[in-house]
């Protein structure tokens, strides 16, 4: 087994005892992300569809820091405070996903850290790499 630990600044630092993501052969786990700046950990301010698209955003930086993109994303698991908020993840997740779209739960709970109303982690198959001699 090839374990690697992925950590990027271009996205929120951990706030508990987690990594960003962990790479295991091909396979990478992304932590959760919630609506945090990663220049300032501030929450950042808006409607549910600003801090939606700061999510993926925060998932595409670690995505990319561990060698994929949002393309290579097999499974998302989505947290809402509020699961009316349901149909405005499927237009935001329109924005960053393209056809075939990843296996996905929307799970509603009734808090998250900070107070946020959104989490969403996921599962990413980054290609093998290809090396010339």
């Amino acid at each position: 087994m090839n374990k690697q630990i992925i950590h990027t600044n271009k996205a929120p630092q951990a706030i508990g005892t987690y990594s960003q993501a962990v790479k295991v052969d091909q396979t990478v786990y992304l932590s959760g992300q919630i609506p945090l700046d990663p220049d300032t950990m501030s929450v950042v301010e808006g409607d549910i569809s600003i801090q939606i698209r700061r999510v993926f955003d925060n998932l595409q930086a670690v995505a990319e820091a561990a060698g994929g993109d949002l393309s290579n994303i097999v499974k998302l698991n989505v947290f809402l405070t509020d699961l009316s908020h349901f149909p405005i993840v499927n237009e935001v997740m329109g924005e960053y996903f393209t056809e075939p779209y990843p296996a996905r739960a929307a799970v509603g709970v009734a808090a998250l850290p900070k107070a946020v109303d959104v989490e969403i982690d996921a599962v990413m198959i980054v290609p093998e790499q290809e090396y010339s001699i």
